[in-house]
C-alpha cells in the first residue's frame, strides 16, 4: 500500500474550469472518499489519480513518486467501476485472475490468488459461473476480487454501489468497511451519497463546484463544517441554519433567534474569542437535529431549554424526526421515540448548545 499526495491539481476544459486547486494528502492506510453534488469534480479527480485523463495543473505523488505523465498501467492502482465491467463470456475466476494473466503470472500463483481473494469475499461457491448468472451484489464482489488480486498500492472505487438497491448498499456498506480493515488498504472512494461517506472513510473531501470545501475526519465534517455548504450536505435532515444576533448582556454573550413576540434570547456557553467580534452582527447558528430535544447530555452547562411549537412528526420507529417554530424559524429536530407531544402543541425542549456552530453571514464560513 502507499500514501497519496495531490498538490495544486487543476482540470480545464477551455475555458471551463473543471477542478480548482485541489490539495489533498492520503496517508498510507486511509480510507478517503470524495463526496458531494453531481457535476463537482469528485470523478474527474479520481480519473486524474488513475492516469485515465490529463492534468491542467499541479501534480500528483503515489507513495514518493511522481505519476503525472506515467500510463494508467504504471501506476500500480486498482479501480473498481460503478459498471463491474466483468467479461460476461468468462467465468467468476477467469474474470479475476485475468489481470494476473496479462501479466505473465503463473498459473499456480494466479490460482492461489484467486482463492485468496474468493476466501476473502467469500465468493467461493461462485468461481465457475458466469456473470450473467450473479446478483448485482456477488458482481460487485466479483470486481472487488479482481482488484484485491492484483495487490496495488491504491484502490480506487467509482461510486460501485449506486445500481444496487438500498438494502444491498448497507450490505456492500459493511463489507468493503470489512475489507479496509482487513487489508489495512489505501483507498480512495467516490460518491454522492453523504451516509456512504460518513460510515466508510477514515477521512473525508468535500467538493463543490470543482473547489475542496473541507477535508477531515468524519466527526470533523459533522461537527465542525467548515461553512454552511458541508454543514448542510453532510448530515440527514440536515443541520438547521438558523439567522440569529449576537448581543452582549450583563457580561455574557447571547443569542439572539427571531423578532417580536416569538423571538427567542439564549445565553451562551463560552465561545471562541473569534465570536466577539460579532457582538451586535447578524450571524447563522448551527444546529444538528439531534442537538434540539436532548434528553442525556454530560454538558449540562451547555443545556438550554426553549420553548418551542411542534408542527410536523414523523414517527421512524427508534426515533421521532419533528418540524419545529422556534422564534418563528422552522427548525427540524430528531427526537425519542416515545415524544409525549403532538403537532401544533407548544412545549419546551433542551437544546444542547455545546454543538453549536456559528458561521458569518456573508461569507457562510465558520467563526473559529
Amino acid at each position: 500500500m502507499s500514501s497519496l499526495h495531490v498538490s495544486k491539481v487543476r482540470k480545464a476544459y477551455g475555458s471551463t474550469e473543471i477542478l480548482r486547486e485541489i490539495n489533498i494528502d492520503v496517508e498510507d492506510g486511509d480510507f478517503l472518499v470524495l463526496v458531494g453534488p453531481s457535476g463537482c469534480g469528485k470523478s474527474t479527480l479520481l480519473s486524474l489519480i488513475a492516469g485515465l485523463d490529463t492534468l491542467s495543473g499541479g501534480e500528483i505523488r503515489i507513495g514518493n513518486d511522481k505519476v503525472n505523465d506515467l500510463h494508467p498501467s504504471e501506476r500500480d492502482i486498482a479501480m473498481v467501476f460503478q459498471s463491474y465491467a466483468l467479461y460476461p463470456n468468462m467465468s467468476v475466476g477467469q474474470n479475476i485472475s485475468f489481470g494476473l494473466e496479462m501479466r505473465k503470472v503463473s498459473k499456480p500463483d494466479r490460482e492461489k490468488a484467486v482463492q485468496d481473494a474468493a476466501r476473502l469475499l467469500q465468493i467461493e461457491h461462485l468461481l465457475d459461473r458466469r456473470p450473467g448468472q450473479l446478483s448485482g451484489g456477488q458482481r460487485q464482489r466479483v470486481a472487488m476480487g479482481r482488484a484485491l488480486v492484483r495487490h496495488p498500492k491504491i484502490f480506487l472505487f467509482d461510486e460501485p454501489l449506486s445500481n444496487l438497491d438500498a438494502k444491498l448498499r448497507v450490505d456492500m456498506r459493511t463489507e468493503i468497511k470489512k475489507l479496509h480493515q482487513r487489508l489495512g488498504a489505501t483507498i480512495v472512494y467516490v460518491t454522492h451519497d453523504q451516509i456512504e461517506a460518513m460510515t466508510l472513510a477514515t477521512r473525508i473531501a468535500v467538493m463543490k463546484g470543482g473547489v475542496l470545501q473541507q477535508l477531515g475526519t468524519p466527526a470533523e465534517v459533522y461537527n465542525t463544517p467548515a461553512n454552511t455548504f458541508v454543514a448542510t450536505f453532510m448530515g440527514s435532515p440536515s443541520m438547521n441554519l438558523i439567522p440569529a444576533r449576537i448581543e452582549r448582556m450583563n457580561g455574557a454573550l447571547h443569542l439572539q433567534v427571531g423578532e417580536g413576540q416569538k423571538a427567542i434570547d439564549v445565553e451562551l456557553p463560552p465561545q471562541p474569542a473569534a465570536v466577539e467580534r460579532y457582538i451586535g452582527e447578524k450571524v447563522i447558528a448551527g444546529l444538528r437535529p439531534e442537538a434540539i430535544g436532548v434528553e442525556n447530555e454530560r454538558a449540562t452547562s451547555a443545556l438550554r431549554t426553549v420553548p418551542v411549537t411542534i408542527n410536523v412528526l414523523e414517527p421512524t420507529g427508534p426515533d421521532t424526526l419533528a418540524v419545529l417554530d422556534l422564534g418563528g424559524i422552522e427548525v427540524s429536530a430528531r427526537l425519542g421515540a416515545d415524544m409525549p407531544h403532538a403537532p401544533g402543541e407548544p412545549c419546551e425542549l433542551r437544546v444542547a448548545l455545546s454543538k453549536l456552530v456559528l458561521f458569518d453571514t456573508d461569507t457562510e464560513v465558520r467563526i473559529h
